[in-house]
């Protein structure tokens, strides 16, 4: 047997044993391609890829096919696009351009009627996606089976934006005033802080809340009284909502129950997926693209702190 000299000695000029290899030489830099590559493997799984074709096809079915000949692509990015901040429910409830957030809401989407509504679709289709892939990541393709996604990208409603303040608002609390001003009842998602004793971090979410809008009542003191009024009288004004499968669906107040005592138990027991499911039980109004917000739950169940994971379900032990 040789000696670990003669073996040195035994290798071409200039290479070093595996193990003496400088580690600038050891760690070739990947390409990006490479990366990518590396990151879509998992669409080799045949499941995988079946389903995210078929999400990708029924997208393109909305978008090329049902939209056109109906009329009703961004059907509810219509209403922001269109919505008058002085007068915002002047349109009845169902109709096409009807307005349901609060005045704050109204005001900031006053500028984009300067754009055509062709333009504003696909900017907010757009950033609606932007949201879906950073929730998801590599699985982006394959939450587009999942059809409220597809529906959410297709209608432009702003249930994927909640998924995101889902995800950021533990650390970054003002974000949920975008819930509380748009849907209301997401505001139920506070009671993590509440129960948690994050005293700080309710305050600024409330906070923040109140700030917005006491802006937006000064600038339209009106509007707020009509949306008091609309948000009272809503059940008796345009078509029943939901006609089709009201039946299914339980009243508001035994929702709110069930999403309030979910927030509680995840808070107690550091949960925080339970967060975007009570965020869908507690809708107002349960859509078809209401569950798009359950595309924050794996982040979510990602460990803390961890920023090397890529959106996958994890085993029920990590929740």
């Amino acid at each position: 047997m040789s000696s670990p000299d003669t073996a040195a000695a035994e290798l071409p000029t200039g290479e070093l044993p595996t193990g003496e290899r400088p580690a600038a030489q050891a760690a070739v830099p990947r390409r990006p391609m490479d990366r990518l590559a590396e990151r879509l493997r998992i669409y080799r799984a045949p499941t995988i890829l079946g389903l995210s074709g078929f999400g990708i096809l029924f997208l393109g079915w909305l978008l090329l096919v049902i939209g056109p000949a109906r009329g009703t692509i961004g059907f509810d990015a219509y209403a922001y696009w269109a919505v008058s901040p002085q007068h915002p429910y002047a349109t009845p409830l169902g109709d096409v351009g009807s307005f349901t957030y609060s005045p704050a809401v109204a005001l900031f989407f006053a500028p984009v009627h300067n754009l055509v509504f062709g333009a504003f679709y696909l900017l907010w289709a757009g950033f609606l996606a932007a949201n879906l892939v950073w929730l998801t990541r590599r699985y982006t393709f394959l939450w587009l089976a999942f059809i409220p996604v597809s529906l959410e990208l297709y209608e432009g409603n702003v249930h994927l934006l909640l998924a995101t303040v889902c995800v950021l608002g533990f650390r970054y609390p003002a974000l949920w005033s975008i819930g509380i001003l748009t849907k209301v009842t997401p505001g139920i998602s506070l009671l993590w802080f509440l129960v948690r004793r994050e005293w700080r971090s309710l305050a600024i979410a409330l906070g923040a809340t109140a700030a917005i809008s006491l802006v937006s009542f000064v600038i339209v003191p009106g509007a707020w009284f009509d949306w008091a009024k609309f948000l009272t009288s809503s059940s008796a004004t345009g078509p029943v909502e939901n006609s089709s499968y009201q039946w299914l669906i339980p009243p508001l107040v035994l929702r709110l129950a069930a999403a309030a005592a979910l927030i509680v138990w995840g808070a107690r027991t550091d949960r925080r997926w339970v967060v975007p499911v009570a965020t869908v039980i507690a809708m107002p109004v349960l859509w078809i693209t209401s569950p798009a917000v359950l595309a924050a739950i794996p982040m979510l169940r990602r460990p803390r702190g961890d920023a090397t994971a890529e959106g996958e379900p994890l085993s029920a032990s990590a929740a």
